[in-house]
């Protein structure tokens, strides 16, 4: 029993001290399991988030500040733009005249009040009509803008203004300012209507900006080149039932392109039938040539309006301004162009076509052209567009000299100048060749040669005037060519039917009328007046006819008659040699027909007669109208010391020639004020002012 009690004791000491160690393994356990499990599991994610937080929070905040920088950079520098954009939504209906844009007249505290108060004004009705759902009144749509803005916006809408006054008030506006800036320039011409286009390419001293460049055109092949599409539009055209010398020089132009074509093949169309190498080297020159015979071809064609309509069907204008782009080195092509351009725009119902094409800006840079032949022919097809502001239609050959763009004064009368049948509209009535052998110093100071004194100094002298001049078609005889029927054509009395259809499309007649007539021009004013006189629907031009003047006419014949056939053709190709003898009966016979009517018209007649002979080449001297053959039997006949070919070429502006001719008109004129009550001529100094 000792035993067993002694044995106890360290038995449950045992036990106790072992149930401690399982204990204190639990708590170590515990603990183990406490700090390094669970514990771990339950802290870290927040930290994880705190640092994603901190790292996104920084990213999403200097992306707010740096989109928020953009917008605002953005918004500045479309500011200019939306306020454009917005002016374009809300345009105003308001007529008024165009603000001054004068930057000192913008200055100021008070300006700067008044616009802040626009601005609020038209902010808090805008929010009303918002709020009450009502139309915001369209009045107030300016309020916020700047004033050079609304002066473009204002302008551009009144050019639109069904009151025709409006319109034109308004293009001249937009024309004569010169505080536009790039943009403003660019806006008109990509908003601008055809009408408005038309009207400021006839403005004068308009800048070019306002006009948008010619459209691209498409890509051509190499191989193909320019005559052979020319060719392929004339084939294109109606070939039956033309006129003969329409249908000559349409089989003439494709004769020699198709030659051309030959040469460029190799073929041996040549001299002698076998000359290549020849044949080679004139492949490379005709080029430019054929080019000009399709073109002239095409000018007959033009004053055709059924031929027109199909010249603009098929592509006609693209390809005229394509080669109006690259013949740019060669006038009379260009020229050539712009003739077929005036001629189309006689139909109006080609003016959008043609303005679609581009031609409207090719025209504007035209007409600044120091080359007056240029200008004139762009003009010519300019005033045929403008229909807003011309009512005459101007045909082949009819040139307004001036004015030549447009004008708020009022035109008062005509001065319709005549060439003669070898002259031109334009070279005709240039200023005496100066003669290369003066010295040089006795020429400084001089004014500045005119090739074309009627619109050089006679529309300076006599602004309020319309100066037309005519021409035929002399390009007929350019081609070395006889037309089947050129001799029927160049009849006086083809020509005087011809011409009068075009000067009263012209409005010749409408106003009073001084003719001035060079040569055998003097025969065709005479023939005109006749013809005229006999019909009803002309009575206009001879009831307005208030003077003549005569250079050099040969009303009894001329002493050419009594020369070679071959003189008598170098000098007057056109009409028949036999009317040109002295005393012939056909002269004589119009020279009484108009004598009998001008009598009781009580014309003034004032005749220049040459004193000179007229050298013809280097061996051929020659009078060719005398004295005693250019005195009409009427009127004043003034002998002057020159020749046939410089009687109507003043040497300069204060010489006698053209001082007398402006007395002449500038005293018909005035009597005609004299004579009749008319109270559109409140001066009657119509050369004058």
């Amino acid at each position: 029993m000792a035993s067993r009690g002694a044995r106890g004791p360290p038995q449950g000491a045992a036990a106790q001290s072992g149930r401690m160690s399982v204990a204190a393994y639990c708590v170590f356990c515990y603990r183990k399991i406490g700090t390094s499990g669970p514990t771990t599991k339950k802290c870290l994610p927040w930290y994880d988030i705190r640092k994603v937080a901190k790292v996104t929070g920084s990213l999403i905040l200097g992306g707010f500040v740096f989109i928020t920088y953009e917008v605002l950079s953005l918004n500045k520098l479309l500011k200019i733009d939306t306020q454009a954009l917005h002016q374009e939504k809300l345009k105003s209906y308001i007529y008024v005249r165009t603000a001054s844009l004068s930057p000192s007249e913008y200055q100021g505290i008070t300006y700067k009040a008044r616009q802040e108060i626009h601005k609020a004004v038209r902010r808090i009705l805008e929010k009303e009509a918002k709020i009450f759902r009502r139309p915001f009144s369209e009045q107030f749509s300016t309020f916020d803008g700047e004033d050079h803005e609304c002066a473009l916006w204002l302008l551009l809408k009144r050019t639109q203004s069904e009151d025709k006054a409006i319109r034109l008030q308004a293009v001249q506006d937009l024309a004569s300012n010169r505080h536009w800036h790039d943009y403003q320039y660019v806006t008109v011409a990509q908003t601008c209507d055809q009408r408005t286009a038309i009207g400021l390419a006839r403005s004068k001293d308009v800048d070019l900006r306002f006009f948008l460049p010619p459209p691209p055109l498409p890509k051509i092949k190499t191989d193909d080149p320019i005559e052979d599409e020319l060719r392929l539009l004339l084939v294109s055209l109606p070939q039956t039932g033309l006129d003969p010398c329409v249908q000559y020089f349409t089989s003439l132009a494709l004769r020699e392109s198709s030659q051309t074509l030959a040469a460029q093949m190799g073929g041996l169309w040549c001299f002698g039938g076998n000359g290549l190498p020849y044949c080679e080297t004139l492949s490379k020159v005709p080029s430019e040539t054929v080019e000009l015979f399709c073109l002239q071809a095409l000018v007959q064609h033009s004053k055709i309006s059924s031929h027109c309509d199909k010249i603009e069907t098929k592509g006609g204008l693209q390809l005229l301004q394509r080669i109006y782009q690259l013949r740019k080195d060669s006038a009379k092509i260009q020229r050539n162009i712009i003739r077929i351009i005036g001629n189309m725009a006689l139909d109006e119902h080609l003016h959008s076509s043609i303005v679609r094409a581009g031609w409207v800006s090719v025209l504007a840079e035209v007409m600044k052209s120091p080359h007056i032949i240029q200008s004139s022919h762009a003009s010519r097809a300019l005033a045929n567009l403008d229909r807003d502001m011309v009512k005459e239609k101007y045909a082949d050959g009819v040139y307004v000299l001036h004015p030549q763009y447009r004008s708020s004064q009022p035109v008062r009368a005509d001065i319709l100048f005549v060439h003669g049948l070898l002259g031109a509209a334009f070279k005709t009535w240039r200023q005496q060749d100066m003669d290369r052998h003066v010295d040089r110093r006795a020429s400084e100071g001089e004014e500045e040669y005119t090739h074309c004194w009627p619109k050089t100094w006679l529309a300076t002298d006599c602004p309020s005037l319309r100066i037309i001049s005519v021409e035929y078609d002399t390009h007929l005889s350019d081609w070395k060519a006889k037309c089947p029927v050129e001799a029927q054509r160049e009849s006086i009395a083809f020509r005087s039917s011809e011409l009068l259809d075009k000067l009263k499309a012209a409005g010749i007649g409408d106003r009073p009328l001084v003719w001035v007539s060079h040569s055998m021009g003097g025969l065709l004013v005479k023939k005109m007046l006749v013809d005229a006189s006999k019909n009803p629907e002309m009575d206009k031009i001879v009831n307005n006819t208030r003077g003549i003047i005569f250079y050099s006419v040969p009303h009894h014949g001329s002493q050419l008659a009594e020369y070679s056939i071959n003189a008598r053709y170098l000098l007057f190709p056109s009409v028949e040699v036999k009317e040109l003898s002295k005393d012939s009966p056909a002269l004589k016979e119009l020279n009484d027909d108009f004598l009998s009517f001008a009598k009781d018209k009580k014309f003034s007649v004032l005749s220049f007669a040459e004193t000179l002979p007229t050298h013809i080449g280097s061996m051929l001297k020659l009078h060719v109208v005398p004295v005693e053959s250019a005195d009409i039997g009427i009127g004043d006949l003034i002998p002057v010391d020159v020749n046939h070919l410089n009687i109507c070429k003043p040497k300069k502006k204060d010489a006698f020639l053209y001082q007398r001719t402006l007395k002449f008109i500038q005293d018909v004129l005035a009597q005609n004020c004299e004579t009749e009550v008319l109270p559109s001529f409140p001066a009657c100094v119509l050369c004058l002012v």
